[in-house]
């Protein structure tokens, strides 16, 4: 028998060292001071009055959940005109992204996606000890044409958000199917439609016609975003029902709480409210990125949205840094994200007229002193 060398404590996987932690949108200032919160993405109208009233009336919390959120399954279903059969909910849809990659990838196996993506990309495709390969993007979105050519014989996941996170970049229709019509059929090819309910009604991707045709598509979406539900950790995704069958194998067996369900139930039901979101973000977005526009000649670049963020580039005399310090100082988080390449950009949640209108007005005030 051969001695192995003694350990002092318990070593990690290395795949799991190399995983960079994910990092959260700021909420406060250095000093502890609340701050206005345009880092996350959240609903600046808050959350539908009957999602709160249903949330309230939950079953008691000493209870466990139905572990298969058949009830909320049906909702969605009824919405979206999807078989109950064909969706699996998750603990957000981040859970059902890491979950796809650990049940279709493994040691050696490659997951792509492409540059400027969602974080949690690179943290499933390494937490089951896959190699992250990243495509190079075009002005910020997705080169279908070069997430393809890195696609090899140990690909095993492509990850795609549409609208992207944190470009709000948008993948159309006929370029989505093209990308997808050129994947092995053996490449699970996850959609992550976690902003898609922002999209203008007949804009969509055509992702979910994809889920229930094919037998290599997930798309996966989420109750954070226009739902206004972030806080209760609600997702959902669809396909075929090897795929779904394999996600609930290895899943959370009480992952959404009695709560998340009931409110998520009553959520979907009211499209009023997903509607008057919509629209607020469209004509919110649409003044801000306008008031922005007009200082390109100051270096800031506002990328085209689909999303209920602008990401804000800043090219001249200010810097992006700066500009999140000096919000800060004014009472605004908003996400700068060297981490993520873009040490020039800042991400800023579309909030309220009021709150859009400061921003732009702070924004064109620090332009013109550091040009």
């Amino acid at each position: 028998m051969t001695d192995k060398p003694s350990q002092t404590r318990p070593e990690v996987k290395e795949w799991i060292a190399g995983i960079h932690a994910y990092v959260p949108g700021k909420a406060k200032s250095a000093d502890g001071r609340e701050l206005i919160k345009l880092s996350a993405n959240e609903n600046p109208l808050g959350t539908s009055p009957l999602a709160l009233q249903a949330r309230a009336g939950a079953s008691a919390p000493d209870r466990y959940p139905d572990p298969d959120s058949v009830a909320l399954r049906e909702s969605i279903g009824r919405v979206h005109g999807i078989d109950p059969a064909r969706i699996v909910c998750g603990t957000g849809s981040d859970e059902l992204l890491n979950l796809a990659a650990q049940a279709f990838a493994g040691p050696g196996d490659e997951v792509a996606y492409v540059r400027y993506g969602f974080s949690v990309y690179d943290i499933a495709a390494r937490r089951c000890g896959a190699i992250p390969v990243i495509a190079p993007d075009r002005d910020y979105g997705t080169d279908v044409d070069a997430l393809l050519a890195c696609v090899t014989e140990r690909t095993r996941v492509v990850f795609l958000a549409n609208p992207n996170n944190p470009t709000g970049s948008f993948l159309p229709k006929g370029e989505l199917q093209r990308l997808h019509s050129a994947l092995p059929h053996d490449v699970l090819f996850v959609l992550d439609q976690a902003y898609a309910e922002y999209l203008q009604p007949g804009d969509e991707d055509g992702g979910l016609d994809l889920a229930a045709s094919s037998e290599n598509v997930l798309v996966t979406r989420t109750f954070s975003k226009i739902y206004g539900l972030a806080g209760e950790r609600i997702g959902w995704g669809t396909g075929a029902p090897h795929l779904i069958d394999a996600l609930n194998r290895i899943r959370g067996p009480f992952n959404v709480t009695n709560s998340g369900q009931a409110a998520a139930i009553a959520a979907v039901a009211d499209q009023g409210f997903v509607a008057a979101s919509r629209e607020h973000n469209r004509v919110e977005r649409a003044r801000f990125v306008a008031a922005l526009e007009g200082l390109s000649n100051r270096g800031l670049r506002p990328l085209p949205s689909e999303a209920n963020f602008v990401l804000v580039l800043f090219e001249g005399a200010l810097s992006a840094e700066a500009a999140h310090e000096a919000l800060m100082e004014r009472g605004y988080a908003t996400r700068w994200l060297p981490g993520q390449g873009l040490p020039q950009g800042l991400r800023i949640t579309v909030g309220t007229r009021e709150q859009m209108d400061d921003i732009a007005a702070a924004l064109r005030d620090l332009s013109g002193n550091a040009a």
